[in-house]
């Protein structure tokens, strides 16, 4: 099987290892403590089951007894306990994910422990990423350590064959402990970053599946003769950041920021900005979310009149906002939104921010709003701190929530149950208080032959590699 990839490993230290498009790479040679299915469901991997305490701070996994990495070494509960201190205090884009890691330590051969400082609902979701590879301790610090990894997963990288950067070959590995989840004797992931490459691979018959990079070549991906299985991982829409009212103080009135949500044509926009490849939402939580509600998904129709009523009604039938723009980037977007916006009463002015500023300009709280897209996470704890609470990562102004701050401890703490209804509180309370205007959920897609057959991943920009399997018939 040949796979295309938009990118090359970040490394294949484990410790250094990235995730999202580059899953497949270190799928291919690593296992991780525990599975997602496509739906983002955790189920057993190395690890067979788990249980955690009372105060959900102690998570107890119990370990496969059968399993070796490539080099010969015995995969045990000191090995695991070994790699996620080290993902923990390592390289790796997404270490943090592990920051609420105190310890981790072998209880006996196949058990192991980890202690968090605080309750992480999203730790499991974790474990089935790059913070759950498993490399072998024997390799630590080798001098090929970033290039010739050592795993106990399906392949074993051919250091012979692979050009760094330009394709990677893998063979099955011969002491794999799960043979029904090992599809191929052989595969090879090229790295291929531009749309126009990977047409003329598609066309050449030169790939069997990979990531459409580029939403408007998929008529001539199907023309070739390709499958294309689409998926939504990102919202696209209106973030709304100066909920206080710092830059922009008609921002800090819920009713102006719904007068937003009713003030813009989602189908118009997703008609003339994504080319229909999308949904139209209201929320920024994903379908899959225990959150997901119909009623709050669509809670907003485009209402111009009831926008211009609801200004009024907040005293600010008219005001001005300075935004954001990147060259190139969003100007369908942009011009709509200037023009919805100023037939309320709202006027709007681009400023022009080079794309290498602009994250990091929206971070330190220069803007008021933006059009953007925004992941949507496959938990609610991950959606929560990424979005919504005080601290999270786009709450740049660091707006606090008395209702927001409860539910999501509830999320953190409570039972599942519990933790379901108080998602969904959640889900309705952003939505209605419009932290957000959300336009649609953006569209990928997976281009694939008649000789495999992959499912979509939950949270995930491409299919996980143990989802890819031959095409039946």
């Amino acid at each position: 099987m040949i796979l295309g990839s938009l990118v090359q490993p970040t490394s294949y230290a484990a410790n250094g290892a990235g995730w999202a498009n580059e899953s497949l790479l270190q799928q291919a040679v690593y296992d991780t403590l525990v599975h997602a299915d496509p739906d983002g469901k955790i189920v057993p991997w190395l690890a067979t089951e788990w249980s955690w305490n009372d105060a959900k701070t102690v998570l107890t996994l119990k370990l496969r007894t059968d399993v070796t990495f490539t080099d010969g070494t015995t995969f045990d509960a000191t090995a695991a306990a070994q790699n996620l201190v080290r993902f923990r205090d390592g390289t790796a884009p997404n270490k943090s994910f592990l920051a609420a890691m105190t310890d981790a330590k072998a209880v006996d051969a196949a058990t192991v422990q980890i202690t968090l400082k605080q309750p992480d609902p999203a730790l499991l979701t974790y474990l089935t990423q790059a913070p759950g590879l498993m490399e072998s301790p024997k390799h630590f610090g080798a001098a090929d350590e970033k290039t010739n990894p050592i795993g106990t997963g399906p392949y074993v990288l051919d250091t012979a064959k692979t050009v760094v950067g330009s394709s990677y070959v893998y063979t099955a590995n011969p002491s794999y402990f799960a043979k029904d989840q090992q599809h191929w004797k052989n595969l090879t992931i090229k790295v291929i970053s531009t749309a126009a490459t990977e047409v003329n691979a598609i066309k050449g018959g030169q790939i069997d599946g990979m990531n459409v990079i580029d939403a408007t070549t998929v008529a001539q991906i199907k023309g070739a003769g390709y499958r294309v299985v689409d998926h939504e991982l990102d919202w696209s829409g209106f973030a709304i950041f100066d909920r206080a009212g710092k830059l922009v103080p008609a921002l800090k009135e819920p009713k102006v920021r719904q007068a937003i949500n009713y003030a813009v044509d989602r189908a118009g926009l997703l008609k003339a900005a994504a080319q229909g490849n999308g949904t139209t939402t209201s929320s920024v939580f994903p379908t899959y979310s225990p959150g997901y509600d119909q009623s709050v998904d669509q809670l907003y129709t485009y209402d111009p009149a009831k926008a211009k009523q609801l200004l009024a009604e907040a005293g600010f039938p008219n005001f001005s906002m300075t935004l954001p723009q990147v060259s190139g980037f969003g100007q369908v977007q942009n011009d709509l939104l200037k023009q919805y916006l100023g037939a309320v009463g709202i006027t709007v002015k681009f400023v022009t921010v080079p794309i290498n500023n602009i994250i990091t300009d929206l971070l330190a709280g220069k803007y008021p709003a933006a059009n953007f897209q925004l992941q949507q996470d496959p938990t609610a704890w991950q959606e929560a701190n990424f979005l919504l609470t005080t601290n999270a990562t786009f709450n740049p102004f660091k707006v606090a929530d008395p209702t927001v701050d409860g539910l999501v401890k509830t999320i953190q703490t409570g039972s599942e149950a519990d933790a379901a209804t108080a998602t969904k509180d959640l889900n309705k309370y952003v939505t209605e208080q419009a932290f957000m205007a959300p336009y649609y959920r953006v569209k990928g897609f997976w281009a694939q032959n008649d000789k495999i057959s992959a499912k979509p991943q939950a949270g995930n920009a491409i299919p996980y590699l143990y989802s890819i399997t031959p095409a039946k018939g």
